[in-house]
């Protein structure tokens, strides 16, 4: 295992123990890469020219077995999906599905924090709206699948095939968008709920995030409607209302009905948004996230002066994180990647010592190290402080919030335990009457701190990606590639597809019980959108196309499957 003092990865100064300066030797831009491509949908990595400033490593031969295992592209066998492929490069489609999505975007589906419940809030109204648009935009799809309602604006669908022994599948896309900010309306290009379509980008609010991920299934349904496709195996629709704040009004609700109208684990695959495509070297990698780190608010008050400190928690790099089967997918894919490390990757499969190498020499990185300890531990922030009225008068409560985002090999119980063991020495040290998320753990008199629990999510299961689901996605990914906008470029790269990981939570937290194969998956490339929750956000029209591709091919796929 490398010292501190020992070279690591790239061509940057590092500090020695005596505080002078040292060199290490080139950084492998795969390494950069590795993790980039699993936070890029987290929002926590800023990539714009790194390739062209990084060094590529010596080159070695290393023979080896699959680490990282590709299918082949995957097409339904109906001649259905060929006519479709031509109706979805033409122009007139494009036309058509820029004014689906553009409707879409004009009904400001706004959803806020502090929303109170529906029937009570009048601003959960709009909503309807958007229903009535879909009723309109989308015939075929109302008039052939069967709409539930659930507490009054979520939307299941659902479109019954003809052989129920046959698991459906399930596809999730939200209606609500995150607010605008009234002060920053004149920013914008164009205004927000416009729809605007300047001949490349459709611009407008949740045109990235996510009516163009639920707009794309609906395209997709009512154009193989159109088509005469009928299903096999069924498919259903969840649509919640408050994914950008809580989800428990919308997907909360939407998880009670689908359990108790098909049962646990009665869905053969569930596809909501999530990781997206990158680009590395001419190489296109996309990245269905199979799990989400888990979510712990922890607030702290203490009611006499004081304070309080925690020490980071420990990370280590796991075989059964995402995060390693994405360096092992860089190892086996990727030519220019540094000698040594690939090849402690490769004996890593089975060498805990290897494994520790490969630890060590990603988690010192100058350039990821931070992100990939992050990915790989609970990460806290200190995110709320508050005590004190007047600056010559002691405060008698103060009062903070702690955020964390849990480990997907942890969980609520340990870190509340661990944070228990932390304080409980600090409360004695102060003499403060210490009871932590609802347990007395010391009684002292007068003054007091307490720990309470609020928003606390476990971290997602790991969907399993050695599965015929994720093959099937695997699969249907890379036909749709093959035959997208993109794909058809003359610089026509390759592409492979490896599991990611989400540092945020998505609908699919209330999901968990309706299947073990959850993917969180947007078929967009980090090209084709921009401006997420902020001014200006957009999204290609092309991209959107072939995101109705994706949708259609997957439709398809899966109703030919026979191992779903």
């Amino acid at each position: 295992m490398p010292s501190k003092d020992e070279p690591l990865l790239g061509h940057h100064a590092m500090l020695s123990s005596d505080g002078r300066a040292k060199t290490s030797p080139p950084t492998n831009r795969w390494l950069v890469f590795a993790v980039q491509f699993l936070c890029m949908t987290v929002g926590l990595w800023n990539v714009s020219g790194i390739a062209s400033r990084i060094w590529a490593a010596p080159i070695v031969r290393v023979s080896r077995t699959t680490m990282c295992p590709q299918q082949n592209e995957i097409y339904p066998r109906s001649n259905l999906s060929v006519k479709l492929n031509d109706l979805y490069n033409s122009h007139g489609f494009r036309v058509r599905a820029v004014q689906w999505l553009s409707g879409a975007i004009k009904v400001p589906t706004e959803s806020y924090d502090e929303m109170g419940p529906v029937g009570v809030d009048p601003r959960w109204g709009v909503f309807g709206e958007l229903h009535e648009y879909l009723a309109v935009a989308f015939p075929k799809t109302h008039s052939t699948l069967r709409l539930t309602k659930v507490n009054t604006y979520a939307l299941a669908y659902h479109w019954e095939g003809s052989d129920g022994s046959l698991k459906p599948i399930l596809l999730a896309g939200h209606q609500d968008v995150v607010p605008v900010d009234p002060d920053t309306i004149s920013a914008w290009p164009y205004p927000p709920y416009s729809g605007y379509y300047d001949g490349t980008f459709i611009w407008g609010r949740g045109s990235a995030d996510d009516k163009s991920g639920l707009i794309g299934i609906f395209s997709a349904i009512e154009t193989l409607i159109e088509s005469g496709f009928t299903p096999r195996r069924s498919v259903v629709i969840a649509s919640g209302i408050d994914e950008e704040s809580a989800g428990y009004r919308g997907a909360g609700e939407l998880a009670i009905y689908l359990e108790k109208t098909y049962g646990k684990d009665a869905f053969a695959m569930l596809v909501d948004e999530g990781g997206a495509i990158t680009e590395l070297g001419g190489l296109q990698v996309a990245k269905p996230d199979v799990a989400e780190k888990g979510y712990l608010d922890v607030k702290i008050q203490i009611a006499t002066p004081g304070g309080h400190s925690t020490n980071p928690h420990e990370a280590h790099l796991k075989r059964t994180s995402p995060l390693y089967s994405t360096l092992l997918c860089a190892a086996e894919h990727a030519p220019d990647m540094d000698g040594h490390l690939k090849q402690e990757l490769y004996k890593s499969v089975k060498s805990d010592r290897a494994l520790k190498q490969v630890e060590s020499i990603v988690f010192n990185s100058p350039d990821i190290g931070d992100i990939a300890r992050a990915l790989s531990t609970t990460t806290q922030a200190v995110d709320f402080i508050q005590g004190g009225i007047k600056v010559n008068a002691l405060p008698e409560l103060a009062t903070a919030v702690v955020n964390h985002r849990i480990a997907i090999d942890s969980s609520v119980s340990e870190l509340t335990t661990r944070l228990t063991q932390l304080l409980e020495p600090l409360a004695a040290k102060h003499r403060l009457d210490f009871v932590s998320f609802g347990r007395n753990v010391s009684v002292l008199p007068s003054q007091n701190a307490r720990a309470f629990l609020s928003g606390a999510l476990e971290p997602a299961p790991i969907s399993p990606t050695d599965s015929a689901a994720y093959k099937l996605l695997s699969g249907t990914i890379l036909a749709t590639y093959k035959e997208s906008f993109a794909g058809r470029a003359p610089n026509d790269r390759k592409m492979i597809v490896g599991p990611g990981l989400a540092g945020g939570n998505t609908d699919t937290q209330f999901y968990w019980n309706l299947t073990r194969n959850i993917f969180r998956y947007n078929h967009l490339s980090e090209d084709s959108f921009q401006a997420i929750h902020t001014v200006g956000e957009a999204i290609r029209a092309t991209a959107f196309v072939d995101g109705i591709r994706f949708f259609s091919l997957l439709i398809m796929n899966a109703d030919e499957a026979e191992e779903l």
